[in-house]
């Protein structure tokens, strides 16, 4: 490969959550045991280094020694609207119809704001992003869940009929979507966001889609934007994007949405506009002048290659080496959404149990319950395959196997 996915980054004491905050809080990912390093599995930030047009970016921009009040640039805008086109095909968007949001959860609360009043029910499916959680109750919002359902395959799909009742059960006008879904990594095939969409139109139903995962989509597989599935989608989505996810960019902030309707536009950047927060950070806009660029698309196909080959391993593992662990192989986003119940019952194990035999020995994974996953864990493999290796290797002896 071109690009650097193998290197074993010390991210230790250098800004990274991931890491830092191992053995810190009592209670919380203690430290491991003695001679076993931290394997980062559990936020959802990338362990390989950022694309280099990113660092040559801010590097350029930082030699310049003023940082004052600024405006973003055409070059922003235009290297946002080159990105889907390249990437997803998408045309007809203008530099009108983009916004600048601080963060994607913060441009959902300021579309459902305009969409809806506080305390209406929010239909969102589960599992669900915590991020959703927090942001909704927080906000005020009810959450209603219309549960994904694994088919004979094994995979998430959305149950029509069950998102119908609760939308018409609970006079909801307002849904949040995530494209391709975190926890579950579904990639919505078109069908079913026409199926969607359909039905939200049927009941006045405006959508907010969540598609900073995007650009992580794995080997045989198609991301279909919501607004390009119908015209009715066009014009009553607001899309909410980040460089962050794809690029590992999340300590820099900045994300942005696309929004086709005029007056939902107006409205939306109103409500963005209220707090006096939702400003730009200069090197920031050029991080993703830099991400944005024709090496940041040669960069993005190779972290694909890269998390398409520690997925097929690691479900591989699964299924051959831990018996009563069951996962539905992802087709985007670089998380595992592992399902333990058979396991911890034939062991006689809480998921307490088992997610703290992990940080024993330095596989730092994450509580599923907090994504409505009864008994689940999510697994970060956004890190050189010799790591995944090795974290699967202690859990093999150590955890599933011991």
């Amino acid at each position: 490969m071109k690009y650097d996915f193998t290197t074993v980054m010390d991210r230790l004491g250098k800004d990274a959550m991931a890491v830092d905050l191992v053995g810190k809080y009592p209670g919380f990912m203690p430290a491991p045991r003695e001679g076993l390093d931290i394997i980062p599995m559990w936020v959802a930030d990338m362990n390989f280094p950022v694309a280099p047009t990113i660092q040559e970016a801010i590097i350029q921009r930082a030699q310049h020694p003023a940082f004052g009040y600024f405006m973003p640039t055409d070059e922003y805008f235009d290297s946002i609207i080159r990105w889907h086109e390249a990437r997803n095909g998408v045309t007809g968007l203008a530099r009108e119809h983009i916004g600048y949001e601080n963060g994607v959860l913060g441009g959902v609360i300021s579309a459902l704001n305009v969409m809806c009043s506080r305390g209406d029910s929010v239909l969102l499916h589960s599992p669900t992003y915590i991020g959703f959680t927090m942001s909704l109750t927080n906000n005020g919002y009810d959450i209603v869940h219309s549960p994904l359902v694994q088919d004979e395959n094994g995979v998430w799909r959305m149950d029509f009929a069950d998102m119908e009742k609760k939308i018409v059960d609970k006079k909801i006008h307002a849904a949040v979507f995530c494209s391709p879904h975190n926890p579950c990594g579904r990639v919505w095939e078109k069908w079913e966001l026409e199926q969607a969409m359909e039905l939200f139109k049927k009941h006045d139903v405006m959508v907010v889609s969540d598609e900073i995962w995007s650009d992580i989509i794995l080997a045989g597989h198609k991301h279909v934007p919501t607004q390009s599935v119908s015209d009715w989608a066009h014009d009553h989505t607001v899309a909410v994007y980040a460089p962050s996810k794809t690029f590992n960019l999340a300590g820099l902030v900045g994300s942005y949405h696309i929004i086709y309707n005029k007056a939902l536009r107006e409205r939306v950047e109103k409500e963005s506009s209220l707090p006096h927060y939702n400003d730009m950070n200069v090197l920031s806009m050029h991080a993703l002048i830099g991400a944005y660029r024709p090496e940041g698309c040669e960069w993005v196909d190779e972290l694909c290659q890269t998390i398409t080959g520690n997925i097929d391993f690691a479900c591989e593992f699964i299924r051959t080496r831990f018996e009563g662990v069951r996962v539905a192989k992802p087709e985007g986003t670089y998380m595992l959404f592992l399902d333990c119940t058979e396991w911890c019952k034939a062991h006689g194990k809480t998921l307490d149990e088992l997610q703290n035999a992990g940080w024993e020995v330095g596989v730092y994974w994450q509580d599923g319950r907090q994504f409505h996953g009864p008994c689940h864990l999510r697994m970060n493999l956004a890190l050189p395959l010799s790591r995944v290796q090795e974290a699967f290797d202690r859990l093999d002896r150590y955890v599933f196997n011991a």
